[in-house]
């Protein structure tokens, strides 16, 4: 059992600009484990002479010492986060994500909820979250009909630090210029409610999942969508905490000690800017912006050093 853990991303290069999926256990799209270059700790390849070579092979070596006890017992074999890295270059289409019941009716395993914290972004950066005025399903309808559906949708101009909680049945998008890291259930189940009318490589308009969304969209307004927090330098400041993930960010220019001794969970931190080293009972490995790691469940403390911005993400089951 090691430490720490390092996986190779797994790009992705939609119409829209390009995601690197951190850390995956989606099927067919799971992240290969990394191990260290000999003259540094980043990672490099995955290890030939190793049985486990995905994260799904990990979580099944390690179960309960990687995810944790309670984590373990409610997920099983299944690592229950996907991280990535969002790069938009055109705006995304408008979507919703269902939730576990809706999901369920149209034979997937779970619906899905995430976040957005915002990295270093475009001036003009902008996103969608959350409907700004009511309206009805047959509204809804007629709406993306007649292309006037981002008329409903609550608009930000975003910038580095802005974090949105996007739970199952909130209209969302990222709109162009947007760079961002994301983390979700594990889940790639997405309905497409409206795209611009694009093609794809073939000249096909994009499919849409407008009867799928008309069944999970949550039509509450709320009057603001945005997640409010303080920032604080050197220490951690909790920006989400629900069923599925807590998260907090950290902003530190002097070490700091993490103590995880109380939680019964797996850590992924994951890093937005900067650079530093994190020390693990004897070892220390370089930690910097665009690199995400895995701690398993039985670290009981961390101290990070540097000059950084990271995300600090674990799941606390009942």
């Amino acid at each position: 059992m090691q430490n720490y853990y390092k996986f190779v991303p797994v790009l992705k290069t939609p119409i829209w600009g390009t995601e690197s999926w951190q850390i995956s256990g989606v099927p067919g799209h799971e992240t290969l484990l990394a191990t260290p270059d000999a003259s540094s700790s980043c990672p490099s390849s995955v290890s030939d002479s190793s049985p486990v070579r995905t994260l799904n092979d990990l979580v099944q070596a390690e179960k309960d010492r990687l995810l944790g006890k309670a984590n373990y017992q409610r997920f099983g074999n299944e690592f229950p986060l996907l991280i990535k890295f969002i790069d938009a270059h055109k705006d995304l289409s408008i979507q919703v994500h269902p939730n576990d019941e809706v999901a369920h009716r149209h034979g997937q395993p779970r619906g899905k909820t995430e976040m957005w914290y915002v990295m270093d972004s475009a001036p003009e950066a902008m996103l969608y979250n959350g409907i700004r005025k009511e309206i009805t399903p047959e509204e809804y309808k007629q709406m993306v009909e007649n292309d006037t559906i981002c008329d409903a949708l609550a608009q930000y101009n975003v910038k580095e630090g802005d974090c949105f909680f996007i739970p199952a049945g909130r209209i969302h998008s990222i709109g162009a210029g947007c760079c961002l890291a994301e983390i979700q259930q594990t889940c790639d189940v997405t309905y497409r409610i409206y795209d611009y009318k694009r093609r794809d490589k073939d000249g096909n308009l994009r499919q849409l999942h407008t009867k799928e969304a008309a069944e999970s969209i949550d039509y509450h307004v709320l009057p603001d969508y945005r997640t409010h927090y303080e920032p604080q330098q050197n220490q951690g400041v909790q920006l989400i905490s629900c069923p599925h993930f807590t998260t907090a960010v950290y902003d530190i220019d002097e070490p700091i000690d993490i103590d995880y001794s109380e939680l019964d969970s797996f850590v992924v931190l994951i890093g937005i800017k900067g650079k530093g080293t994190l020390s693990i009972d004897d070892e220390e490995i370089t930690f910097q912006a665009g690199e995400t790691i895995l701690l398993p469940a039985y670290i009981n403390n961390v101290r990070v050093e540097g000059k950084m911005k990271f995300l600090e993400t674990y799941v606390v089951s009942d």
